[in-house]
């Protein structure tokens, strides 16, 4: 008589063996974030090509100058105080862009840059246009001048996706040595009015400019340390890159 051999109880799953467990459902990818519209795109390809090419203007009055003019600073003045006063003022726009979030630039930064400028053109050319003839005003436009061709090019060419290694190297690499040409031809000259000119609008404006000059301590660090971070992201890769 046969009988049927007991057989063996099924093997219970390990929890932790990978043959046993169930395929995990694929994550859902995160949306790309979408670009601009056709008209946000075509007001910033606007806004970035006639900026580049006003700043580019400024620096062809400052070095077309003071080549015809053995490079005398003193004549500088006469050709790009004015145009250059009313390019920077333009540049208050770039607040609203950045509090709207036309363009994703940090505000904090963007007011900082922006209104220390300001200062300068306004606050002590303006009122005191013999300091203009100072060698400081003439290399403080040129770095100017040289970091907004650059940047706003750069922008510009961004909106139609065609941006050259160099001038993506340029944007954020230039101000490695413009930034403190700029920064100390600034100050200079904001010592020059405080030494000088500065107490003719009133006993009260050197202070005003001496609490300036002190505010740059921290925000030279600020900004310099901004771009070092952008450089970083942008010439040696990073998963989030986000432009100035």
């Amino acid at each position: 008589m046969n009988t049927a051999l007991p057989t063996a109880p099924a093997p219970i799953p390990h929890l932790g063996d990978s043959r046993h467990t169930m395929a995990q459902p694929p994550q859902p990818q995160r949306p790309k974030r979408a670009g601009p519209g056709p008209v946000k795109k075509g007001y910033l390809i606007l806004y970035n090509a006639a900026s580049a090419v006003a700043w580019l203007t400024v620096l062809g009055r400052v070095i077309g100058t003071l080549y015809v003019r053995d490079w005398n600073p003193a004549f500088v003045p006469i050709v790009a105080d004015r145009f250059t006063r009313i390019t920077q003022t333009f540049a208050v726009i770039e607040i609203l862009h950045a509090i709207f979030g036309i363009v994703p630039a940090p505000v904090m930064t963007t007011v900082m840059q922006v209104a220390s400028r300001l200062v300068l053109v306004w606050g002590i050319t303006f009122p005191f246009p013999a300091l203009a003839g100072s060698a400081w005003y003439s290399s403080m436009l040129c770095a100017w001048s040289l970091t907004e061709v650059m940047r706003y090019g750069y922008f510009a060419l961004k909106q139609v996706d065609f941006v050259p290694y160099w001038l993506h190297w340029l944007r954020y690499s230039g101000f490695l040595i413009l930034y403190p040409i700029g920064i100390s031809s600034e100050v200079a000259m904001i010592l020059k009015a405080v030494s000088g000119p500065a107490s003719q609008v009133g006993p009260w404006y050197p202070a005003v400019l001496g609490a300036i000059l002190l505010s740059y301590i921290p925000g030279s660090v600020i900004l310099y340390s901004h771009m070092l971070k952008q450089r970083r992201k942008q010439l040696r890769g990073g998963a989030a890159k986000k432009d100035e």
